[in-house]
């Protein structure tokens, strides 16, 4: 049995067990390529409500949810926990970068899937868990690199996690995916057409294939190993009747 069987197989017993005892079920966290398959899945468990979220609205790993207040007469609530993680004292802190902390936690035997978003602010990282191990984490996770770091849970929704957000605009010939990634890499098009084929493009949180489709605003895209954007819309046209972009950038 293959991984994205087990994967499914998984998810229609928690789809079904939520359906039958009236409850929500929660999964672990997906990966962006876990949850284009639940996407493909949709037929097969429409008959009970599901969504998904990571902790905030812009993460990419998230877990997802069967059942619905409508359904079951109450709310549900992702039991997801923030960490904050920093240095006992910043002037003899390592450079700490994502790879540190993932590995930190790696080393105290805690499964990649229980573990969502890790973002990095100066040396400090927020990571999103399941909150069956919080405790665990903050018990056990005293030093990172060389450096002995602190945890304390935090808030979710507080300032540092609020993205840095840069305004770009250029001009292009259409709003295909693949030549708004060409522009903003500044990279021909084979190459841009390359990290579809390697899977490396996010439209939306979902990983896509299809590099012609047409950006509409708002639309969240990202190319793994090269940022994240949003696509704000349009605004005039050049002489040679090329299309002006208006793009953040995230920072």
């Amino acid at each position: 049995m293959t991984e994205e069987q087990i994967l499914k197989g998984r998810l229609a017993d928690l789809a079904k067990r939520a359906y039958n005892q009236n409850i929500y079920t929660y999964s672990n966290f997906l990966s962006a390529a876990e949850l284009s398959i639940l996407d493909e899945m949709h037929n097969d468990i429409s008959y009970i409500h599901y969504e998904t979220f990571g902790g905030n609205e812009l993460s990419e790993r998230q877990i997802v949810a069967f059942g619905s207040e409508e359904e079951f007469g109450y709310p549900g609530t992702f039991p997801i926990s923030v960490i904050r993680v920093s240095p006992l004292l910043e002037k003899f802190s390592d450079n700490l970068n994502h790879r540190d902390f993932l590995g930190a936690l790696m080393h105290l035997g805690i499964e990649r899937d229980m573990l969502g978003d890790i973002l990095i602010k100066e040396n400090t990282a927020y990571i999103f868990c399941l909150e069956r191990i919080v405790d665990y984490i903050c018990q056990e996770l005293t030093k990172v690199k060389h450096t002995n770091v602190k945890c304390e849970v935090t808030d979710a929704n507080i300032p540092a996690l609020t993205p840095t957000l840069r305004d770009e605009e250029f001009p292009v010939a259409s709003l295909r995916l693949d030549g708004i990634i060409a522009s903003l890499l500044k990279c021909s098009r084979k190459e841009a057409l390359s990290f579809f084929e390697n899977r490396q493009v996010l439209l939306n949180g979902r990983i896509t294939g299809r590099n012609s489709i047409l950006l509409k605003e708002g639309d969240i895209f990202s190319i793994r190993g090269h940022g994240k954007f949003i696509f704000e819309g349009t605004g005039g046209n050049t002489k040679k009747g090329k299309i002006y972009v208006h793009i953040k950038r995230y920072v």
